[in-house]
């Protein structure tokens, strides 16, 4: 396989990853409304934004006309809901069904990184020079 199926691959799983979750914030919103940080107001409102962006993100990085935008909108996404990485770790926070095992909230910090990178890598343009 080499670099651009490589790279094909990885945004439409990503894509279709992003839609599936973001349809899963207005089809269980409790879940997420159980690691959302207790500072942020509007808990509901933000459970339904973030799936909204999830969803139209992820159709957006599958798409050639809208891939960088949606790059980039997604890193921003993914920032904005880390501090909920963050809640969850400092506070013990399980969501129902994941075993209570503090070591899997130190493994969500760093995935998440590893996430952007995978949005990144798979939604970046590569300009090929074909005059050499």
């Amino acid at each position: 396989m080499n670099v651009e199926a490589l790279r094909r691959f990885i945004r439409v799983l990503l894509g279709g990853a992003f839609i599936w979750v973001g349809i899963y914030h207005f089809t269980n919103v409790e879940f997420f409304l159980a690691i959302m940080p207790p500072y942020l107001p509007w808990h509901i409102e933000l459970v339904y934004i973030s799936g909204f962006f999830e969803i139209i993100g992820g159709a957006g990085l599958i798409f050639p006309p809208t891939r960088t935008v949606a790059m980039w909108g997604l890193l921003a996404l993914l920032a904005a809901v880390y501090p909920a990485n963050v809640h969850m770790l400092v506070n013990e926070v399980y969501i129902d069904g994941m075993p209570q095992e503090k070591w899997m909230l130190w493994a969500r910090m760093p995935l998440q990184f590893i996430l952007a990178f995978a949005v990144y890598w798979s939604g970046k343009s590569i300009r090929i020079d074909q005059s050499e």
